[in-house]
């Protein structure tokens, strides 16, 4: 929202109290003097007028979870224990999840309070590239990686999915790199070949990989500088 349109809902507020107070240098920020009546301020912002607290804000919150198998990447659900059933946090009720898993996939799952934050992360326009550590039931042919890189069509959706880094390690193991999130997207890819996934893991999240001090079920706040990654 911007700042003139957040003092103008202010009930004592007219509009040329609030040209006023920024010309004046009245209103800080997060503690800065802000003039410009286009800034831009969220629920997270601390605004004072002189010595007055207008809004307290609200503390960012944002988590990594190392998602373990059998969980749902949910707030709620009626029968099976949800992501945020593994945090212990006072208001886990106003969080939600940035980049979902499947229920039996493992791996790093982000958590927060902030939709800003969690739609940049998430929208189709960022291409953000998931990398997934994959199991597989057959051997994994050198066949794979050309369709891989070329996309797969889907007949439901009426697409095709877009470019993906396939990456053999083993006989029967890969590392996948998508921008996409689609329904059941990496095992649908494999299925197109026959090929059961036997286990799926989500390494990383573009920069921002899954700490590996976290056992499964675990997880920690984000630093500030891997905030600022996104």
């Amino acid at each position: 929202m911007r700042l003139d349109r957040f003092l103008s809902n202010l009930p004592r507020f007219s509009r040329k109290h609030v040209r006023l107070a920024l010309l004046a240098g009245r209103v800080r920020v997060d503690g800065e003097t802000i003039k410009d009546p286009l800034h831009d301020v969220r629920e997270f912002s601390q605004i004072t007028l002189d010595d007055e607290t207008l809004q307290a804000g609200k503390p960012a919150h944002y988590f990594m979870l190392h998602k373990p198998p059998g969980c749902v990447s949910a707030t709620t659900d009626p029968q099976h224990p949800t992501v945020l059933d593994l945090l212990d946090e006072p208001a886990k009720h106003e969080l939600h999840i940035a980049g979902r898993l499947d229920f039996n996939t493992s791996g790093l799952m982000l958590i927060t309070n902030d939709g800003q934050w969690s739609r940049r992360l998430t929208q189709p326009a960022t291409k953000l590239p998931k990398v997934y550590y994959v199991e597989t039931e057959q051997e994994i042919g050198e066949h794979y990686l050309e369709k891989f890189a070329e996309g797969f069509y889907f007949a439901f959706e009426n697409l095709t999915t877009l470019p993906a880094q396939l990456t053999l390690i083993g006989s029967h193991q890969a590392r996948l790199s998508i921008v996409e999130g689609r329904y059941h997207q990496v095992k649908r890819m494999f299925g197109f070949f026959d090929n059961k996934v036997l286990r799926l893991h989500r390494e990383s999240m573009g920069p921002l990989l899954l700490d590996p001090a976290l056992e499964l079920g675990q997880y920690r706040a984000l630093t500030p500088a891997e905030i600022q990654l996104f």
